[in-house]
């Protein structure tokens, strides 16, 4: 018998979201050069920005104060980081929890990923490559 996930309902939820996904993330032949390599992750200061931002995502805390994008300008990412990090992302949460939460926070997650795709201008790429 299938025991029933419940849904993400605090910062505790919050943190042990972010530690799983990360743990995977470091773990990815993809995104974990990224992060460990061009980017150097400090983990220890890292994970807890991240419990404070998608605490304030989902939570509405406000323990966030800062500006993701500019962090994001300068990697080395295309398309196909950002599904993968939208696919750990989601499959991570779907392991962990199951509700309304756990919906809205997969809907968050890929629309930060789209924003962030746009203003790095890589979703015009996408006709460009299918038209050649």
């Amino acid at each position: 018998m299938q025991q029933m996930k419940e849904d993400i309902k605090d910062e505790q939820d919050i943190k042990l979201l972010v530690d799983s996904f990360y743990a995977k993330v470091n773990e990815d032949d993809l995104l974990g050069p990224i992060f460990n390599g061009f980017a150097n992750v400090d983990w220890a200061h890292h994970l807890p920005i991240m419990y404070n931002f998608w605490s304030s995502v989902l939570l509405g805390t406000m323990a966030y104060k800062g500006q993701p994008f500019p962090k994001h300008m300068r990697l080395p990412i295309d398309r196909q980081h950002f599904a993968r990090w939208v696919m750990l992302f989601s499959e991570t949460a779907d392991e962990l929890f199951e509700g309304d939460k756990t919906k809205e926070l997969k809907q968050k997650a890929t629309s930060i990923a789209q924003v962030f795709q746009m203003k790095l201008g890589l979703l015009g790429i996408i006709g460009k490559e299918t038209t050649t």
